[in-house]
């Protein structure tokens, strides 16, 4: 495994984040804490997981299944729980009562209680915001996040799904009243998906976050689509409608893929990687092949003329704004 640094701090992640999301709803516990095992063995230290994780339409499912089993697995011992950088979220609604959802003080000292007692553990590694909460200033925001770290339940502050500005601002903010701020950005981003580009990369390399890039993958679109419906895997609606509008570049792109020699997801975390702004990829493996294979991308490089191909294939909005749209 290779490890760096989390954006300017010192703590030191894996390459690759295991994403609990399918956790409960897709993954059964028995199995998610054997993928937890085996993600351990494999040397990613690097969790992520959020309070919402955890509901499907199945007999027992709620939000906060996902932390549960995550706890259920730290109690097994063995310093499990000191080997993982654990990162989790709140913002949405966990609840129908007024104060159960978003980023206010009340919901930030709650949702911090109830996710530590979900998980079995005294503190969070990481404690990411999933969204902008555009009703509650700043000050307030910063002002519980500050008292969590002084009893020590939270360690790190991130955000998730923020733009640039929103970034900016709440740096600004944390500066004003000494403290550390965001360190990090949880966002989509892939080959097919490059919006962050134009503000979001650029606001987190100034700032100093690590971008922990979700959806790594388009959703399935660079996984090898083609040749999985082609070896008889039936595609869902709404894959095979994105289908039909990439075609010709997933086209593209397998075939480049083959010519490296490399699988389609493979190549795709590795691109991502090459950024140095990204910290590490957010995986979300289901079974112990696909946890397995997800680690060869630890060791693709590019040459220039192939980075330049990928961006032929799946053109980005054109670097960094203004230049993006503009001189």
């Amino acid at each position: 495994m290779k490890y760096t640094f989390l954006g300017r701090t010192g703590l030191k992640v894996s390459r690759l984040c295991l994403g609990t999301m399918n956790f409960g709803p897709r993954t059964s516990e028995e199995d998610s804490h054997a993928l937890m095992d085996q993600a351990l063995e494999a040397g990613i230290n690097f969790f992520d997981t959020a309070n919402r994780y955890g509901v499907h339409a199945g007999v027992g499912s709620h939000h906060g299944h996902t932390e549960e089993i995550i706890g259920r697995w730290w109690a097994q011992g063995s310093d499990r729980r000191e080997k993982v950088v654990l990162a989790t979220k709140l913002y949405g609604e966990m609840g129908s009562w007024p104060n159960e959802g978003k980023l206010s003080a009340l919901n930030i000292k709650r949702a911090c209680e109830a996710s530590l007692k979900r998980l079995q553990t005294d503190y969070i590694d990481i404690y990411q915001m999933h969204h902008v909460d555009r009703d509650t200033p700043w000050e307030e925001i910063w002002q519980a996040m500050e008292q969590l770290v002084r009893e020590g339940k939270i360690l790190y502050v991130g955000s998730s799904n923020f733009a640039g500005w929103h970034i900016a601002k709440a740096n600004e903010a944390a500066k004003r009243r000494n403290f550390m701020g965001l360190v990090s950005e949880q966002s989509k981003y892939s080959l097919n998906e490059r919006t962050i580009e134009m503000d979001v990369l650029p606001a987190c390399e100034d700032y100093g976050l690590g971008v922990v890039p979700w959806s790594p993958l388009g959703g399935g679109l660079l996984g090898g689509v083609l040749r999985k419906i082609d070896e008889g895997r039936r595609a869902s609606e709404g894959m095979q409608k994105a289908i039909d509008k990439h075609r010709s570049q997933i086209e593209a792109y397998e075939n480049f893929c083959q010519e490296m020699g490399e699988k389609p997801a493979d190549v795709a975390l590795a691109w991502l990687m090459n950024n140095p702004v990204v910290t590490a990829p957010i995986i979300g493996p289901r079974t112990h092949a696909q946890l397995t294979g997800s680690l060869r991308a630890l060791d693709i490089t590019f040459t220039e003329e192939q980075l330049k191909k990928l961006d032929e294939i799946w053109p980005g909005p054109g670097g960094a704004a203004p230049e993006a749209y503009a001189w």
